[in-house]
């Protein structure tokens, strides 16, 4: 079993476009994870039903007892992200602000405050379109800990692609080099880096490379619009022999990208003979060096 992630240094470079179209060619023989858990969006394109759901648990957040709070003061006195304000004379722990470090349970002389472990969101196992399954999640509002949600998703992705016997794992990664893309990366066969021939573009698949090669781990590039900046792209070429990254498809700019996503569709369904054919190609390239 070989486990594929796609991520780019930014967001907007067609990322999940090219990892949802490489999951729909790969079919019934692959495990798909959406590991964008910050702004999760496979779902849209796979068309996600019977989903199982389950709780997802991290971090710690005090809570105040009010029968027992003396109303001393001393928790919001240490607390240094000024948490914990008074509301109709009351302290009251704002879960925003909150950092969960747990200090001022330590000082409550009335042993008034515990910490208690925070449900920051769901992962999901659901049934797609393409006769396989896929695990996703969703992060709540204002939740912290992605990285680790991440890491859940790609747990039990493995998990099921080893009971299920598929092939491969596609993983869309998160965009840019934070935790939710380190633990992306943990335990990957090949990367599959996603660019544009921009200057941001370019900047951006520099840095995050930089965290591949501390992986070890293989890489491959796509360039998508590859048409609009003929001198960038000629950059890209160079970064990429300079740093033995293996040039996968470069795809032209086509507005049919945007009229797939807004029929519920991949590119290769809605133009299998246009972009379609290009990302084809590419899944056959990515199977052979994964």
């Amino acid at each position: 079993m070989k486990e594929i992630v796609i991520i780019s240094g930014k967001g907007g470079t067609g990322k999940t476009s090219v990892t949802a179209s490489l999951a729909y060619l790969a079919n019934k023989d692959v495990i798909v994870a959406d590991c964008d858990v910050d702004a999760a969006d496979m779902h849209l394109l796979m068309k996600p039903v019977n989903d199982r759901k389950e709780d997802f648990f991290s971090g710690v957040l005090p809570i105040i007892d009010q029968n027992k709070c003396i109303k001393c003061g001393k928790c919001a006195n240490v607390c240094r992200w000024d948490a914990i304000p008074i509301i109709d004379n009351k302290y009251i722990v704002q879960p925003i602000d909150c950092e969960g470090c747990g200090y001022c349970a330590r000082v409550c002389p009335a042993d008034a405050i515990s910490m208690n472990e925070q449900n920051v969101g769901d992962w999901i196992i659901s049934d797609v379109k393409t006769n396989t399954k896929m695990v996703h999640a969703r992060l709540g509002i204002g939740a912290e800990n992605s990285g680790k949600l991440v890491a859940k998703v790609k747990n039990e992705a493995k998990v099921l692609a080893e009971k299920l016997n598929k092939d491969f794992i596609i993983v869309d990664g998160s965009p840019g080099i934070g935790c939710p893309v380190v633990s992306s990366l943990s335990g990957a066969n090949l990367v599959v880096l996603v660019t544009e021939p921009s200057v941001a573009g370019i900047h951006d698949v520099k840095r995050v490379y930089e965290l591949v090669k501390k992986f070890g781990i293989k890489a491959g590039c796509i360039i998508n619009k590859a048409d609009i900046n003929t001198d960038k792209v000629l950059e890209i070429h160079q970064f990429l022999e300079a740093e033995d990254i293996q040039l996968i498809a470069e795809i032209p700019y086509d507005e049919n990208f945007t009229k797939a996503m807004t029929m519920g569709q991949t590119i290769v369904e809605f133009d299998p003979d246009g972009i379609g054919r290009i990302l084809m190609n590419s899944w056959e390239k990515i199977k052979k060096i994964a």
